[in-house]
């Protein structure tokens, strides 16, 4: 292939990419953003490669999660501190029900654009280019809301900066301590049984702290016990804003897209040839590929050749996104393509993209029911494959939202309107989502059995 450059995706077809009507305006944006400090460091982005390594050869476990499409109207402290104690709940069903180190990524601190099936949009004969996310536009119906504005990309970069001072903050400054495990717990969940059912695992935890602690280990006298490490994520979707915040390290002269930890290519944007894998394939942080049922195994195996030409672990995650009636069908032959090539990569189910559809009132949503399918049968086929289902990627929130039907504490298609609050994909509630770790920890214990890792 042609050498790297920074910008050489500018010489490629760039796809969902927003129409600026200044160009010279985007550049003004683009060449503040350059100036701008990095918003994670070299260092963080080589550590949770090691991480991912563990997890490709299956000694440790990807939870990524988060929002669909993060929001400048709805930021607040209490929303980030809400996602973080689900996913903290998560990790820790997961991590006790397994007995495996779970790796912590959230869909957060740059997930603010989505891409869209069309351009535009109608209502009542008027036309307008489609919401793309707070960082290209706006969700109002009106043309000023919706002409993409660069400097939009300065407030997602001041939102992701404050994004992540608290989840370094939660992360090592005592939430995240397993002597907090009781307080992750949202109120609204409360009578839930999924929630009794992680009252009983907490308390199974603090016997075994309170154990500790009398063998005088606490979490005064041990990190592990008090702090985590917790990474971002985002879908590189808008080039401009990715470029901008690229850096070369000064220790290894190699790039690193300092927007995020990991961040990864959607599969409306895979294309070999397109501007989005040219520039994936000269950074060094993680990347996944999200993998639809239209993908052929011969062109996975020249994606994984472009984004991972040295075949390192840690490198690349295939993020699969099948639906639960395609995946038996469509999975195998990825796996056993990538398996015949001796390809190291890991493996991640994303449960939601694939089960999404509009009832008949006009809501996009999913069915739980669909959800848990797909990630049972996403574990049976690697079972049957023998090799390791490394992680699930899914869009999850710590709000008491209503938007995907079904779970223990029943949402139908009547009370779906009660608290639908997404501006793009409907997203998994609390009780949901640990609805969902329970099952993933009994898969995994499994797995486990089946390759004599525990």
């Amino acid at each position: 292939m042609k050498q790297w450059h920074l910008d050489s995706w500018r010489n490629m077809p760039a796809l969902q990419q927003p129409e600026y009507a200044d160009p010279m305006h985007l550049q003004q944006v683009e060449k503040t953003l350059a100036g701008m400090p990095p918003l994670v460091f070299a260092g963080e982005v080589q550590a949770l490669r090691r991480e991912l390594a563990e997890a490709t050869h299956g000694r440790a476990f990807l939870l990524q999660g988060g929002d669909c499409a993060e929001s400048f109207l709805e930021f607040s402290a209490g929303t980030i501190k809400d996602t973080f104690k689900v996913l903290m709940q998560m990790a820790v069903v997961l991590t006790f029900g397994a007995s495996l180190p779970v790796i912590k990524v959230g869909r957060l601190a740059g997930q603010f654009a989505k891409p869209r099936t069309s351009a535009m949009e109608t209502q009542n004969g008027v036309s307008l280019p489609i919401y793309r996310g707070d960082i290209i536009n706006g969700t109002d119906f009106n043309e000023t809301s919706r002409t993409p504005d660069p400097e939009r990309m300065m407030k997602a970069y001041h939102q992701a900066s404050s994004t992540l001072n608290l989840l370094r903050a939660f992360a090592q400054g005592g939430l995240a301590s397993l002597e907090q495990v009781h307080a992750w717990n949202l109120d609204f969940i409360a009578s839930s049984p999924n929630a009794a059912r992680y009252g009983h695992l907490a308390d199974r935890i603090d016997e075994s702290l309170n154990f500790m602690r009398a063998c005088g280990i606490s979490s005064e006298h041990s990190k592990v016990l008090s702090e985590i490490a917790f990474y971002t994520s985002h879908e590189a979707l808008l080039l401009p804003y990715e470029q901008a915040l690229t850096r070369k390290d000064s220790l290894t002269n190699d790039w690193y897209d300092c927007s995020g930890h990991m961040l990864w290519i959607g599969d409306r944007t895979r294309q070999i040839n397109g501007a989005h894998i040219e520039f994936v394939r000269g950074i060094e942080n993680p990347i996944g590929l999200k993998a639809g049922p239209t993908l052929p195994p011969d062109d996975l195996l020249r994606l994984i050749d472009v984004i991972n030409p040295h075949n390192k672990a840690g490198r690349l995650s295939i993020i699969v996104r099948m639906g639960a009636d395609k995946i038996e069908e469509s999975l195998p032959p990825l796996i056993r393509a990538v398996k015949k090539e001796g390809h190291n990569v890991l493996w991640s189910c994303d449960p939601m993209h694939g089960n999404t559809f509009k009832t008949s009132t006009g809501y996009k949503t999913r069915e739980v029911s669909r959800i848990l399918s797909e990630v049972k049968r996403f574990f049976a086929i690697h079972q049957a494959e023998n090799t390791y289902a490394g992680g699930v990627h899914f869009e999850m929130t710590g709000q008491n939202v209503t938007e995907c039907l079904g779970g223990s504490k029943v949402v139908t298609e009547a009370t779906l309107g009660n608290r639908y609050h997404t501006h793009c994909d409907p997203r998994l509630n609390a009780d949901q989502a640990l609805e969902l770790a329970f099952l993933i920890a009994e898969a995994l214990k499994d797995c486990r059995k089946l390759h004599k890792l525990g």
